[in-house]
């Protein structure tokens, strides 16, 4: 096995150091059940909020970070599956999607027709405060004999779409698991429709200084073209590929800006990646009228995010490169 592979093998691992609730398959041996007690307060869900990843060493668990490493391992298993499978990495790659995915979806009640609320968060950090919080208690998940507070999202379309795209992607992955993948589309079909609710269509943390002290979200137009592009990619549906498409969203969005800021993508910002999934979906799949003029757009300016790293953030439009190079860079 080559360094690389080694590498991603290794990389793969940091997530069972991470992984919360009652771990069976996990290969870390210092590792135990832990986060047993998340959401048990709660009356409305049954069996809590158990399992998921947590952030860092304050034994917090974030929906919207982790649905957005659960849509970027999805994305990887359904361009890459070959290679994981050429290291014997796939199976375990899925568990790790499904571990995180099992998790979004008990953070939701989807048993009926309209998601009201989403649990966002679990933990907090007060240092004002002498109970036990992911502050002034530092200490291993494994240890955690208290029961941590939950915080609840009745708005916010960024965290919504991002849940959403990271359960559609994931549908693609367990395409083979009928009954699971259905489950996927279910909730990310909910959660997309809780994001283009009008009433909810703010930054999920913009009156919640809590979620402002971790995940500040600074907007969530590109989460609704990144959630739209996945569920349409999941369900063939063409309306989210016309929301996805939209010009008023777009523009909305500022994706066309040439500023060096949103061509990073972070957890905070999905446009890199949403241009790029829209680019590749008008390269293989063509869905021409009345698409065709905006992903033109997408795949012109995910060029210039290309052209932008290969020119070491210089000038975003370098004469460094070709289109036909350009072209072969975002069709590998």
């Amino acid at each position: 096995m080559n360094w690389p592979d080694k590498l991603l093998v290794y990389v793969f691992k940091l997530w069972g150091f991470c992984a919360a609730g009652r771990l069976q398959n996990n290969n870390t041996s210092w590792r135990a059940p832990s986060g047993l007690n998340d959401g048990s307060q709660l009356t409305d869900m049954k069996g809590g909020l158990v399992g998921g990843y947590y952030d860092c060493g304050s034994n917090m668990k974030f929906s919207f970070p982790m649905a957005f490493s659960m849509s970027l391992l999805s994305w990887s298993v359904i361009e890459y599956g070959h290679k994981y499978k050429s290291i014997n990495e796939y199976d375990h790659d899925r568990e790790i999607i499904k571990w995180g995915t099992d998790y979004q979806l008990r953070t939701i009640d989807y048993s009926g027709t309209k998601i009201e609320k989403i649990y966002s968060q679990v933990g907090v950090v007060r240092n004002e405060s002498a109970a036990p919080n992911g502050q002034n208690c530092w200490e291993r998940a494994e240890d955690m004999n208290y029961v941590l507070p939950v915080q609840t999202t009745t708005k916010g379309a960024d965290l919504a779409s991002e849940m959403a795209a990271a359960l559609a992607s994931a549908s693609i992955v367990f395409i083979d698991n009928t009954e699971y993948s259905q489950k996927l589309i279910k909730g990310a079909t909910m959660l997309f429709e809780f994001g283009l609710d009008k009433a909810k269509q703010v930054r999920y943390s913009r009156d919640n200084a809590i979620f402002r002290n971790f995940y500040n979200s600074s907007g969530f137009y590109d989460e609704y073209m990144w959630g739209a592009a996945w569920m349409y990619y999941a369900t063939g549906n063409s309306s989210y590929l016309s929301g996805a498409t939209d010009q008023s969203i777009a523009k909305k969005a500022h994706a066309f800006s040439r500023s060096a800021h949103i061509r990073v993508l972070s957890w905070d910002n999905k446009f890199p990646a949403a241009l790029l999934l829209l680019t590749r979906m008008r390269i293989f799949l063509d869905p021409g009228f009345p698409y065709e003029l905006m992903l033109e757009r997408y795949h012109y300016h995910s060029g210039l995010t290309m052209r932008f790293y290969i020119n070491g953030w210089r000038a975003p439009e370098p004469a460094i490169c070709s289109e036909c190079c350009i072209h072969s860079l975002l069709t590998i």
